[in-house]
């Protein structure tokens, strides 16, 4: 039989380590140990502490960065996670110089840091700049709708609320109005059943004291058009948002990057699902940023092109990069349909077994009579609809919404034929038969009109055409290598925080496969 070396598992060794021999040149924990400790200013962070004569010492923000930045380039945001790595893992026990920091500790670093963090995230920014890694000729903007640390069962508008809250005293009622009966029948009653009555009617009145408090001590959340929008009561910056993978509670993760070497020059969240609004609020800040930092006084007056989905284009914004002289590309949510190279899209690459799946063919609004001046609508049945609203928008459409009463559409022999789901007309919270017109006002050229100009040229075409391929590839960077699909904190300023660390990974990484460090 041959020998072999025996194998004894059950021993134990001393090894020697040194911490610097483990964060070899080229990789990415190298990358952050030496921007930290030979390229960026860290007193920023020091103002907050108060130990100077009394108290114990605090850890360095240098090694809290260090470990942070490093967790999250591997797709790790638990602050206990982080700490039992730096108890078991030799990179981050390399990085932290085998201290283990409490994951409070991490937790309130990273939620308590935010004009520090945004600091760092500039001078992180400026050495892209002085290694050449910024191109300054096209930035492309775009946002990543994520889920926050918050459940969207608990958002409302606040009488949606309060139905929630009297459902709740409701059933409190009737569990306790149970026991009371079954105590004066003298009921004998299983000893786990009556605990569990008793934890859920705990669980309700939890739940019941948390709507109260927050409908006493909060004012509805307004929209941006002064209507009430649903407030959360867990995260109330945080919003309801509809995405690819349904609706959300959460923010939308907003980055704009600059095209040579995907190089994040902004980073901000908004707690909104809408993007146009935030299109000049980022513009701003880029501008500001940039001059603050001395890379360039005004840097859209360069010639700089800024592009964007269609998201954020509205009148609105297309007024203000015409008036402040930037050089946009924004297309509207048409431009494809305009462009004859996209004429057979939906037949070649559309949803699969779309035409499988055919609408049912009701009675167009051609067969409803419509008078404009009156705004009254006749049906085929010859009901008389409500008027709903009308809308007019900034292209110079007006559009006039009816909506059929559900006496009228229930007993409606043209029911079946004139609704897609006609059931919804039997039951009290349904709807009748919906429908809109729409007219055009004879208005003037206005700025959306000058921007389809823009982006239906063949410049534009092309100029275009380089948006989804520079800030694309961030996002799934953030997303699937770096694996950051929720954000765990609450708050804006703390889920900002969160994001522009999360972007300055990605920095990092862009310099140390691209600038100086790689050496």
């Amino acid at each position: 039989m041959p020998k072999f070396i025996p194998a004894n598992y059950n021993q134990t060794s001393m090894v020697v380590i040194n911490y610097e021999d483990q964060l070899q040149a080229g990789t990415f924990e190298h990358a952050i140990h030496y921007l930290i400790e030979h390229k960026l200013d860290l007193s920023v962070f020091y103002p907050k502490y108060k130990n100077d004569e009394n108290g114990r010492p605090a850890y360095d923000p240098a090694v809290l960065l260090k470990i942070i930045l490093f967790a999250y380039s591997k797709g790790i945001t638990s602050s206990r996670e982080i700490q039992w790595c730096c108890e078991t893992n030799i990179i981050f026990k390399a990085l932290s110089c085998d201290s283990v920091p409490h994951f409070t500790t991490i937790t309130a670093f990273v939620s308590g840091r935010q004009i520090e963090i945004e600091n760092l995230f500039e001078q992180v920014l400026l050495v892209c700049h002085q290694q050449g890694l910024l191109g300054n000729e096209l930035f492309a903007i775009d946002g990543c709708k994520m889920s926050s640390n918050a459940a969207k069962e608990w958002s409302g508008t606040f009488k949606e609320l309060e139905q929630k809250r009297d459902k709740i005293k409701r059933q409190i009622r009737y569990y306790l109005n149970k026991h009371q009966t079954e105590d004066n029948e003298a009921q004998t009653t299983a000893d786990a059943q009556q605990q569990r009555h008793e934890q859920m009617i705990a669980t309700l009145n939890k739940a019941h004291d948390k709507i109260d408090k927050f409908l006493k001590t909060n004012e509805p959340r307004q929209g941006r058009r002064n209507n009430e929008v649903k407030s959360n009561i867990t995260d109330n910056e945080s919003a309801k948002m509809t995405t690819s993978k349904g609706t959300i509670q959460g923010y939308n993760g907003l980055a704009t990057v600059d095209k040579k070497y995907q190089i994040i020059i902004d980073a901000q969240v908004f707690g909104e699902g809408q993007e146009h609004h935030s299109l000049q609020p980022i513009l701003n800040s880029v501008q500001a940023r940039f001059k603050r930092l001395n890379i360039n006084d005004n840097i859209y007056q360069t010639g700089a092109i800024v592009t964007a989905d269609t998201g954020f284009a509205n009148e609105a914004n297309m007024k203000y990069l015409h008036e402040n002289n930037i050089n946009g590309y924004i297309p509207d949510n048409q431009f494809r349909s305009r462009d004859p190279k996209f004429s057979e899209q939906k037949t070649k690459y559309g949803k699969r077994h779309q035409d499988g799946k055919k609408r049912k063919q009701t009675i167009p609004a051609s067969e409803f009579e419509f008078d404009p001046t009156t705004l009254s609508c006749i049906c085929p049945a010859g009901e008389q609809l409500s008027f709903r609203k009308i809308v007019e928008r900034e292209t110079g459409v007006t559009t006039a919404y009816f909506e059929g009463r559900l006496l009228q559409c229930r007993h409606c022999p043209l029911k079946t034929k004139c609704m897609h789901n006609p059931d919804s007309a039997n039951h009290r919270k349904g709807n009748g038969r919906q429908v809109s017109f729409s007219f055009k006002n004879n208005k003037k050229p206005n700025y959306t009109d000058w921007m389809k100009h823009r982006v239906d040229s063949e410049k534009g075409k092309h100029i275009y055409s380089h948006r989804m391929s520079t800030v694309e590839p961030v996002f799934a960077n953030i997303g699937t290598q770096k694996r950051l699909n929720k954000f765990s904190l609450r708050g804006k300023n703390k889920v900002n925080s969160q994001w522009q660390l999360y972007c300055l990974v990605h920095n990092i990484e862009k310099l140390a496969n691209y600038g100086e460090l790689r050496h």
